[in-house]
């Protein structure tokens, strides 16, 4: 039986960048990116953003456990532009994890393909029959042997629903607050989902130039 959503509360919009085209901003962790099925799930971070800026659309989605950098723009025709930018992978996107173990290797990629969990929903799966090719490339940048826990950098090459959680589960090295994928165990070591967007980098819409935008990483 799934928790009740029950939103973090709202402490002004965290905003890292403006302009006429874009907007973005760090997201909570707890807080869905857009409204969800039902009268309790329209407190998200579109309809906080929207009441500041009524203009802006979503560009794309964190999962609700994840915080970190999301781009809203602020016109259809930019939505549009930045859509294509993500559908092409030309938006890169770094995320920092806490992960139970060491993985070794300390960088590599992990290659498997990903498609819904549909009985489990909405939980994801490794599929080798009919998953979407799923791509992530990882890194360790440190371990702490006291949780027996690595801090790992992580560049999804595709945006799969979930990617990195599933991955780093299929790796047996789940991530530490993940109440979907994470043994019970691993769960509770962390009471939030230890997974931060913490950089993006993509040609801006308008200008053509390179944004590359940062977020420290709130653990």
């Amino acid at each position: 039986m799934s928790m009740p959503y029950v939103a973090p509360p709202d402490n002004g919009l965290d905003l890292v960048y403006l302009d006429e085209a874009l907007l973005i901003v760090n997201k909570p962790a707890g807080l869905l990116s857009v409204p969800g099925r039902g009268e309790d799930k329209q407190d998200c971070l579109i309809s906080r953003v929207q009441r500041e800026y009524p203009e802006v659309l979503s560009v794309h989605r964190l999962d609700m456990s994840t915080s970190g950098l999301m781009i809203l723009a602020r016109s259809k025709a930019l939505e549009r532009e930045m859509s294509i930018l993500f559908q092409q992978r030309q938006v890169h996107k770094r995320y920092t994890a806490v992960v139970t173990g060491r993985p070794e290797p300390e960088s590599g990629e992990i290659d498997l393909p990903l498609i819904t969990d549909w009985p489990n929903r909405p939980r994801q799966k490794v599929d080798h029959d009919i998953g979407k090719p799923s791509l992530t490339r990882y890194r360790v940048s440190g371990f702490d042997p006291v949780q027996h826990s690595s801090r790992m950098e992580l560049e999804p090459v595709t945006g799969r629903s979930h990617q990195l959680r599933v991955h780093l589960m299929a790796l047996g090295h789940a991530i530490l607050g993940d109440e979907l994928y994470a043994t019970a165990e691993v769960h509770a070591q962390s009471e939030r989902l230890l997974l931060h967007a913490m950089s993006l980098r993509f040609a801006h819409p308008l200008s053509g130039d390179t944004l590359s935008i940062e977020s420290s990483v709130p653990f």
